[in-house]
Parts: C-alpha cells; sequence; structure tokens
C-alpha cells in the first residue's frame, strides 16, 4: 500500500503543471475574466512566458514541436523551436513535392514588432528564417496560408486589429511584457 500511495504522490508531482505556466495563466484569466480596476497594469515575466508557451505547445502539438522560447526586447519578440511542419499542418492538402522538402525537424526563428496604444495593437513580422535561410514573400505567404492560418483564422499579420477585454496597450520589453488595462 505504501509502495502505491509512494508512486501515486510521484506520478502526480511528475505530472503537475510547472507553477510559472500556472502563474502566468492565472494573470491571463484575471486579464479575460475582466476583473481587473481600470488602469491596472499585469506583468508577464520572460520565465512565465515560456513556460505557458511550452505547456501549450506540448498540449496543442505534441508532436511537431519542441526547444519553443521567446527572447524579448524593446518593443520586440523573437521566438525559436524545432519544428516539422508536415506534422503541424492540419491538412493533408500540402503538394508532395513541397511536403517532402519541409519533412523533418528543423530550427525556426520568427522575429516580431509589436506597437500598440489606445486599444489596438499592431504585429509586425519582421524576420522568419527556417533552417537558417530567411524566408520571405510567396514562399512566407505559402507557410502561413498552409501552416499558420488554419490553426488561427482571425491572425491579424502587419495590421492593425483591437484589443480586447478592456486593454489599453501591450508594452514588451525585456523584462516582460505588460498589459495595461484601460482607465
Amino acid at each position: 500500500m505504501r509502495r502505491l500511495l509512494l508512486l501515486a504522490v510521484t506520478a502526480s508531482a511528475l505530472c503537475a503543471a510547472d507553477p510559472l505556466a500556472d502563474s502566468a495563466q492565472k494573470k491571463l484569466d484575471s486579464i479575460s475574466d475582466r476583473k481587473l480596476k481600470p488602469g491596472a497594469v499585469v506583468t508577464l515575466s520572460p520565465r512565465e512566458i515560456n513556460a505557458w508557451i511550452h505547456e501549450k505547445a506540448v498540449k496543442a502539438f505534441p508532436e511537431g514541436i519542441r526547444n519553443e522560447r521567446i527572447e524579448l526586447g524593446p518593443g520586440t519578440a523573437d521566438g525559436t523551436a524545432l519544428v516539422d511542419l508536415t506534422k503541424l499542418s492540419k491538412s493533408n492538402s500540402v503538394n508532395p513535392l513541397i511536403a517532402r522538402l519541409i519533412e523533418g525537424e528543423r530550427p525556426l526563428r520568427v522575429a516580431i514588432r509589436v506597437e500598440s496604444s489606445n486599444g489596438r495593437c499592431t504585429v509586425f513580422l519582421t524576420h522568419v528564417e527556417l533552417s537558417g535561410v530567411a524566408v520571405d514573400g510567396s514562399i512566407l505567404d505559402f507557410l502561413i496560408r498552409h501552416f499558420v492560418q488554419p490553426r488561427y483564422p482571425d491572425i491579424k499579420i502587419n495590421e492593425p486589429f483591437d484589443l480586447d477585454f478592456n486593454i489599453d496597450r501591450i508594452e514588451i520589453q525585456p523584462a516582460g511584457v505588460r498589459v495595461v488595462i484601460k482607465k
């Protein structure tokens, strides 16, 4: 009986969520629940963001993505991961020749710049690399159309959008992401 109890406790500890990811989720829930006072500021640390992203990636993509990491700068974020695009695809509609070219795990780097104020935000895609090669133009459009938009059909890239949940602005700094609620 003791061994069974020890095994259960050990298994639950191994399966327990990352406390940093939990902290980030609680902060995000406080924003989406609209329970914050006007002018409140919620700050997510880089460690919380990375833990949260890792947890979400593992759940959403049990295969196809690993070693995901975000680095924050002034108004910028760089994301890196090892990805297998063919495993991430929601459909099998990718041309077989192209599928052969992109199959297998490859390093991906995506850089963005964020501008945000007065309840609006614009996310600018500034750089994309796949296997160390810059991706732009029609190839980037193809990747977005086949791998990003099927999962996130409402995504806005390089165009402004309204922030929800009474958010005034989002500020990205190396020390963390600040979400400022409207006054």
